[in-house]
């Protein structure tokens, strides 16, 4: 019982720190950058078929943010007081996605259109749209209001910026505006209550630091590093495309730099932060990876969540590795067991899907296999579907210090060979012990045939 009232009164003091009085600013067309002529087709279509329809729309988020930052927009939400159900009715090609926070997905073509209905504050603590756990983290949050609710319910005050079409201004209920003038990244209400309601708030504060390059306002980055552990909250599975949008945004390297400072690495890849902590080159070749990806991202060539989980947990992968071998397991098992024991504890943090952890596997096995050049295994090797792949983690980790003998330096210098000069190159390896074609072993014996179950 008095477990149950702590949580109440607990709960309702976290819903006052969020309660204020919005001001309104508004900031009218010939005071921004922002024109209907470079809005995204269908984000206009979605704006103007709910206003036709007597609701509320506004454009909200990165998209305004990113345009006063004289950035182009990838993405363009809507905010509406039409429920989900009300914008699903409007548009046929809408469909209703989630549970925690019901949001509509509106399709054209290849693009979409994510709406969302203005949220507001609950008067019930048990009111049945609303759930959070005993630490404060949000289970379900369908409780719906008016935009000057929604603006206070939104992260950051840069990304609570509308965009009305109708006379074109933009509305700014928390101050986001002077925060985006002085690079400022603030949270929105009370840090310590806003990280507890959905820890991912922690990984999108640094995201959004580094994405921006701008500082976090005192108040939310004091709680960052105490906070941390709360990563442990999160679905395993949500985090793997949380990761994805960590790393995959062109400043992957300062958001490595930030989740380390702010010790929340740790609950995202533990076994690669231990290793961090005896193995400097371990570090280096992370770093590299990210260097490279930020690389591989601004020339527009794609990055594959394989290659990418690859790199972020070959440190951890390696030191059970390596302590495997030194416990007499040979290496194409230890190599096996290594990646099913990493996997097994990384799975309790972030769920990889087969789809990527399988080629991830495919990767990591054959950095024991591209030093076995003798003979034909060479060419053999180019035809491997993951050679491209593999041979790009082994660049990596040549680059960043490994002890590889020099195999990356031989593959590259093989793939530019001529034929010729391909065979010269093999010579050069010497032959390797094997017995002649001719050799027969004595008394052989005939073995059973395998069964097939």
């Amino acid at each position: 019982m008095i477990k149950g009232i702590t949580s109440y009164l607990k709960t309702r003091m976290n819903k006052k720190a969020l309660v204020k009085t919005p001001q309104l600013r508004l900031l009218a067309r010939s005071e921004h950058p922002i024109s209907r002529s470079e809005l995204h087709e269908g984000a206009l279509k979605v704006l103007y078929r709910l206003q036709k329809s007597g609701f509320q729309a506004y454009l909200v988020g990165g998209c305004i943010r990113d345009r006063i930052l004289g950035k182009n927009p990838k993405d363009f939400d809507v905010a509406t007081d039409a429920t989900p159900e009300e914008v699903t009715e409007l548009f046929r090609n809408a469909r209703m996605i989630g549970r925690r926070f019901r949001i509509v997905h509106v399709r054209f073509g290849r693009e979409i259109i994510e709406v969302t209905t203005f949220r507001g504050k609950t008067q019930e603590v048990a009111d049945k749209r609303l759930r959070q756990s005993e630490e404060g983290m949000l289970l379900r949050d369908n409780v719906w209001g008016c935009i000057e609710e929604d603006a206070l319910r939104r992260d950051f005050t840069i990304n609570a910026l509308y965009y009305n079409i109708n006379d074109q201004a933009i509305y700014d209920y928390t101050g986001g505006l002077d925060d985006l003038k002085n690079q400022t990244l603030r949270l929105i209400g009370d840090p310590v209550t806003r990280y507890r309601e959905d820890p991912v708030r922690m990984l999108r504060a640094v995201r959004f630091a580094a994405k921006l390059n701008f500082k976090l306002e005192t108040n939310t980055e004091a709680p960052l590093s105490e906070q941390a552990n709360l990563l442990l909250q999160v679905a395993p599975a949500r985090m793997f495309d949380e990761v994805l949008k960590l790393f995959l945004a062109g400043h992957a390297l300062a958001t490595f730099q930030l989740l380390r400072q702010y010790g929340l690495f740790a609950f995202l890849f533990p076994a690669s932060h231990e290793a961090f902590k005896t193995n400097p080159t371990a570090l280096k070749m992370v770093e590299q990876a990210m260097i490279n990806t930020d690389l591989r991202i601004h020339e527009g060539r794609p990055v594959t969540p394989a290659f990418l989980y690859a790199a972020l947990l070959w440190p951890g992968l390696e030191q059970i590795f390596n302590d495997l071998q030194n416990n007499g397991v040979p290496a194409f098992p230890a190599m096996q067991q290594a990646g099913n024991r990493l996997l097994q504890r990384q799975n309790q943090h972030i769920t990889i899907p087969k789809r990527f952890s399988f080629p991830m596997r495919e990767i990591w096995d054959l950095q024991l296999k591209l030093p076995q050049r003798n003979g034909k295994k060479a060419w053999v090797m180019l035809q491997t579907p993951r050679f491209r792949a593999a041979y790009d983690f082994l660049l990596l980790r040549e680059i960043a210090g490994e002890a590889t003998e020099g195999a990356a330096a031989w593959w590259t210098a093989f793939q530019e060979a001529s034929e010729e000069e391909q065979h010269k190159l093999i010579a050069s390896l010497g032959r390797s012990p094997v017995k002649k074609s001719g050799s027969k072993r004595r008394n052989p014996r005939r073995r059973k045939p395998v069964s097939a179950s």
